[in-house]
């Protein structure tokens, strides 16, 4: 599960940097790298960091 949630922490991340770039998914893209952030502070909060 830790590696799940990095692998999905990093995709929205990228995504997010290919959001800002192409600006086509307006603030959706801004949406999911608060999930990115959240998922990473869940992630070191319970003790789990890399």
């Amino acid at each position: 599960m830790n590696g799940l949630l990095y692998l999905i922490a990093i995709i929205l991340i990228i995504g997010w940097i290919l959001g800002v770039f192409v600006y086509s998914a307006g603030s959706l893209i801004h949406a999911l790298l608060v999930l990115a952030i959240i998922a990473i502070l869940v992630n070191i909060i319970r003790g789990r960091a890399v």
